[in-house]
C-alpha cells in the first residue's frame, strides 16, 4: 500500500513497460493475475509474458484484449487499458499497463452508490466506492472516457486518466472520502484519447447512507472549455500590456513580444523588423527577397536550439515564405508544414529545412507588426511540441497581442530616432576637444540619461587673455531637442561673455536676463522661470595662481590639492538661472599648482537610494584616487558613482588640474605719467626679451609696447603698469590704468594725426583686446612665438 493511498492495490494488475519493450513494474495485482513475482519478471522482456502476437500500441492511449500467459503456463485473455507517459522534454517515455482483477462489491441495502441518480444529470458524473474504485457513470462521462463500463468498472480514477491530472484528481477524492466535505477544483487536461486538452470544474462530494457513514464519492464534471479558453485569452492580453514595453527600447521590446507568446501560444516566436531607407523612414512596398533584421527570439527549449538567425543579423527572405507572404499580404497567414505550403521556403533555406524537420514543425503563423499606418515588421509563431494547430481564436488573440506590442515598438523605434537626433545636435554643441592652455590640463565626460535621454547639460573650457582659462559646466532644465537647443545658446552666450572678460558674477548676471528673455519668448506670458538652468563659472590665473568662482543655484566643485586631500568649495549659492532681479556672488579661491577641480552636474551626484552626503564621499574618494592621467580619473568617478544601469539624469563632469606661472616668466613696470620715458621703458623690455632669449620678437613688441604705453599716458589715469607674460608659445603685453574708458579700433582719415596706434596693434599681434579690473581697466594684445620663429 501507498501512504498516499492507504488501500489495497491488489485490485488492479498494474504493469508498466519502458520504450525498448522491458518491464520495468510490476505490481501484486499483477503478481494475482498472472502468478509471476515481481523478481522475476521485472528487466525482463514483456512479450515474453504473451501467449500470441505483440499489440501494436499507439497515440497516447491503448485498449483492447490480449492473450497472456500464466506463470503455470496457461493462456489468460485479458482486457488491457495501457497510457503513454512522456518524459520531461516532450518526448515519449513509459507505458502505464493496467486492468482490473477484482470485480466490484454487489449492491447492498440502503446502498447509496446503488441508488445515486446518473441519468438525469447533465453532467459527465461518476461514483466511487469506499476504495475509490469505480462503480457506476453515466452516458455523459462514458462519452468522455470513450471506454465500455463494464471495461473500467475496478479501477481507480488514476489508472482510467493515466496522467498526473488525473492523479491529482484522486488525491481531491480522498480527502473528501476522508472528511466528509465536498470539494471543487478546476482542471485543464486531456481526457480519453483526445489530443485536445478541455478545461473541468469538477463537483466532489460524499456519498452517505442512511446511517451517515461516508460509502463513496460522487464526482460530477461539467466541461467549461470554451469559458476557460475566453478567459485564458483575455487573461493573456492583459499580461501582454502589463509586461510588453516596459521600456523605450526596440531591441528590449521585441523581446518581451516574443517571451508573452512563449508557451501560451507558441513553443518558438521569432521576431524580425524592417531597417530603415535612406532618410530614416520604413520602406511601404516589398518586393522579395525581403530583407529583415532579427530582433527577438524565444523558445520553449533553453538556448533557443530553433533559431537560424542570430539577435541583430539580417537575413534575405524570398517569396513563398511566411516573413514575406504575411508582409505582401497585409495579413496574418497561417501555415502547416504537412500540406506543402512551405515546401518552396524550406527548399531554398536547407538550414532551415533540417530545423523544421528535426523538431517536427508542423504549424506556423506569421504576424505582421503594423502601428499608425506603418509596417514594422513581422512575428512568426512556430509549433513542434504542441500537437494542435493554430486555430482562428489563435490568430485573432496573435493579432490583439501584436498590435499591442506594434504600438510600443513604434513608440520605442520614434523615441530611438529622436534620441539619436538629441544626442547628434548636443554633441555638436559640446566641444569636441578641449583647448590646450598653459593655465590647466582637462578631460571631460558627458553621458546622456538611461531612460529620458539627452538634456540640456554641457561644459566648457574658454582661454582668456593673461594665460587665464574659463572654466564653465551647467545644466538646462528638461530632455530632448528642446533642452540641448537651449543649451547651444546659452553656451554661445557664454562664450561672447567670456569674450568681453567680465567678471563671474558680472556674467552670470548677464546671462541671467538672457534665460528670463528665453523664457518669455518661450510663450508663457512673461512670468520667468519657465526655461530654467544652474550654471558654475570659473576663472583661474596662473600667474596669481587664484580661482574666481560664482554659482547660479549649481552644485558647488570639489577640489584636490596636492597634498591628496579632496574638499567641496565653499561658494555663495546663488538662484537658478531664469528667476532674474537677484544678485551673484564670487568668491575667490588660492588653488596650488598640481591642484585637481572638479566641476559636474548633479546627475552624478543625485541618483535614486542615495543621498547628496554620500554621493559627494564617492565623488572625493574616487578623485582622490590614484590615476595616471585626468581621463582615467574621469572614467573611475562616473564608474563609482553611477549606477550600471545608466543614469537617471544627464552628466557632465569636467576635471582641471592647474598650472602655475613661473615668476620668471612674468616681468612688470611702473610706468610715471611722462611721455618723454617711454623710450627707456622700450629699451627695458627689449633687455627683458634678450634675457628669456626671445629677441627675435624684439621689434614687434617694442613697437606694441610704445603704442599702448604712450596711449595710457595720454588717455589713462595713474597708477600706469606695463607686465610681460611669456609661455614657449605666446609673449602677452599688459598695459593697465585706473581709468575706466576702453580704446576703441578706428579708421583713421588721410589728415588725422591719431588713431592709427590700436590698428597697428591689431595688424601685429595675433590678438588684442581690453579687459576691466575693480580699479580700471587692462589692453592687452599677444604674440605668437611661433610665427616669429
Amino acid at each position: 500500500m501507498s501512504p498516499e493511498y492507504p488501500f489495497d492495490e491488489a485490485a488492479t494488475a498494474r504493469a508498466v513497460v519502458d520504450d525498448a519493450g522491458t518491464l520495468v513494474g510490476w505490481n501484486e495485482g499483477a503478481s494475482a493475475l498472472l502468478g509471476w513475482e515481481t523478481s522475476e519478471v521485472v528487466g525482463r522482456p514483456a512479450v515474453e509474458l504473451l501467449a500470441e502476437g505483440a499489440p501494436v500500441l499507439t497515440g497516447p492511449r491503448w485498449d483492447g484484449t490480449v492473450t497472456l500467459r500464466h506463470r503455470d503456463g496457461r493462456p489468460v485473455p485479458v482486457w488491457l487499458l495501457a497510457h503513454r507517459s512522456g518524459t520531461q522534454d516532450g518526448g515519449p517515455g513509459e507505458w502505464l499497463i493496467v486492468t482490473p482483477v477484482a470485480g466490484v462489491d454487489g449492491a447492498l441495502a440502503d446502498d447509496p452508490l446503488a441508488s445515486a441518480a446518473l441519468v438525469q444529470s447533465p453532467c459527465a458524473v461518476a461514483v466511487y466506492d469506499e476504495r475509490l474504485r469505480l462503480r457506476r457513470i453515466n452516458e455523459a462521462m462514458g462519452e468522455v472516457i470513450g471506454l465500455p463500463e463494464e471495461r473500467i468498472q475496478g479501477l481507480r480514477l488514476s489508472e482510467i486518466g493515466g496522467r498526473p491530472q488525473s492523479t491529482e484528481l484522486e488525491q481531491h477524492m480522498l480527502r473528501v472520502l476522508t472528511s466528509g466535505r465536498a470539494q471543487d477544483v478546476q482542471m485543464y487536461t486531456r481526457t480519453g484519447g483526445e489530443e485536445r486538452a478541455h478545461a473541468w470544474l469538477a463537483r466532489m462530494a460524499p456519498l452517505t447512507d442512511a446511517a451517515g457513514r461516508v460509502r463513496g464519492v460522487c464526482l460530477a464534471a461539467h466541461d467549461f472549455t470554451d469559458n476557460y479558453l475566453a478567459r485564458e485569452r483575455l487573461q493573456l492580453v492583459n499580461e501582454a500590456s502589463v509586461r510588453i514595453g516596459t521600456t523605450l527600447d526596440v531591441t528590449r521590446t521585441a523581446q518581451e513580444l516574443a517571451e508573452v507568446c512563449v508557451p501560451a501560444l507558441a513553443d518558438f516566436v521569432s521576431v524580425d523588423l524592417l531597417d530603415p531607407q535612406d532618410g530614416g523612414e520604413l520602406p511601404v512596398r516589398f518586393t522579395p527577397p525581403l530583407s529583415l533584421r532579427r530582433s527577438a527570439h524565444h523558445s520553449v527549449n533553453t538556448g533557443t536550439p530553433e533559431a537560424v538567425a542570430k539577435p541583430g543579423e539580417a537575413q534575405g527572405y524570398p517569396a513563398g515564405s511566411p516573413q514575406v507572404d504575411s508582409l505582401i499580404a497585409g495579413r496574418t497567414i497561417v501555415g502547416t508544414v504537412p500540406s506543402g505550403e512551405l515546401d518552396a521556403w524550406l527548399t531554398w533555406d536547407p538550414a532551415r529545412r533540417a530545423r523544421v524537420l528535426e523538431l517536427g514543425v508542423h504549424s506556423t503563423m506569421s504576424v505582421p507588426i503594423r502601428a499608425r499606418g506603418v509596417t514594422l515588421g513581422v512575428a512568426v509563431l512556430t509549433r513542434f511540441r504542441r500537437p494542435d494547430p493554430f486555430t482562428p481564436d489563435d490568430v485573432l488573440l496573435a493579432e490583439e497581442i501584436t498590435a499591442r506590442a506594434a504600438v510600443c515598438i513604434d513608440n520605442a523605434r520614434r523615441f530611438s530616432r529622436e534620441r539619436e537626433t538629441a544626442l547628434a545636435l548636443q554633441r555638436s554643441l559640446l566641444p569636441r576637444t578641449l583647448p590646450r592652455t598653459a593655465a590647466v590640463d582637462a578631460a571631460s565626460r558627458y553621458l546622456p540619461a538611461a531612460r529620458a535621454g539627452v538634456g540640456g547639460d554641457w561644459f566648457d573650457v574658454i582661454p582668456l587673455s593673461g594665460m587665464r582659462v574659463a572654466m564653465v559646466v551647467g545644466d538646462v532644465v528638461g530632455h530632448g531637442i528642446q533642452a540641448s537647443a537651449t543649451m547651444g545658446r546659452l553656451r554661445t552666450a557664454v562664450r561672447t561673455l567670456a569674450d568681453i572678460d567680465l567678471a563671474p558674477d558680472e556674467l552670470l548676471t548677464h546671462l541671467d536676463d538672457l534665460v528670463v528673455r528665453l523664457s518669455e519668448e518661450a510663450g508663457n506670458e512673461g512670468s520667468p522661470g519657465e526655461v530654467g538652468a544652474t550654471c558654475l563659472y570659473a576663472v583661474y590665473d596662473p600667474v596669481s595662481r587664484r580661482c574666481t568662482l560664482a554659482r547660479a543655484g549649481h552644485p558647488a566643485p570639489v577640489v584636490l590639492r596636492p597634498n591628496g586631500v579632496a574638499k567641496r568649495i565653499e561658494l555663495p549659492a546663488g538662484p537658478p538661472l531664469g528667476v532674474g532681479g537677484l544678485p551673484f556672488e564670487s568668491a575667490v579661491l588660492e588653488v596650488p599648482e598640481g591642484s585637481v577641480l572638479a566641476f559636474y552636474t548633479d546627475g552624478l551626484i543625485d541618483t535614486r537610494g542615495r543621498d547628496a552626503q554620500s554621493g559627494h564621499r564617492l565623488l572625493g574618494e574616487a578623485l582622490a584616487a590614484h590615476a595616471d592621467s585626468l581621463d582615467e580619473t574621469c572614467d573611475r568617478i562616473l564608474h563609482s558613482l553611477l549606477p550600471s544601469g545608466g543614469a537617471a539624469d544627464d552628466v557632465a563632469l569636467l576635471l582641471a588640474r592647474t598650472r602655475g606661472l613661473p615668476a620668471a616668466q612674468v616681468a612688470t613696470w611702473d610706468i610715471p605719467a611722462d611721455p618723454s620715458l617711454v623710450a627707456p621703458i622700450r629699451r627695458q623690455v627689449v633687455g627683458q626679451l634678450a634675457r628669456w632669449e626671445l629677441s627675435e620678437a624684439s621689434f614687434t613688441t617694442e613697437l606694441v609696447v610704445s603704442e599702448l604705453v604712450t596711449n595710457a599716458i595720454r588717455y589713462g589715469s595713474r597708477p600706469i603698469r606695463l607686465r610681460l607674460i611669456h609661455d614657449s608659445a605666446t609673449l602677452i603685453c599688459e598695459v593697465s590704468d585706473n581709468s575706466h574708458t576702453a580704446p576703441h579700433l578706428r579708421r583713421a582719415r588721410t589728415f588725422d594725426e591719431g588713431g592709427r596706434g590700436l590698428l597697428l596693434v591689431a595688424q601685429l599681434t595675433q590678438r588684442w583686446g581690453s579687459r576691466h579690473t575693480p580699479e580700471g581697466k587692462t589692453i592687452w594684445a599677444e604674440l605668437s612665438l611661433l610665427d616669429e620663429d
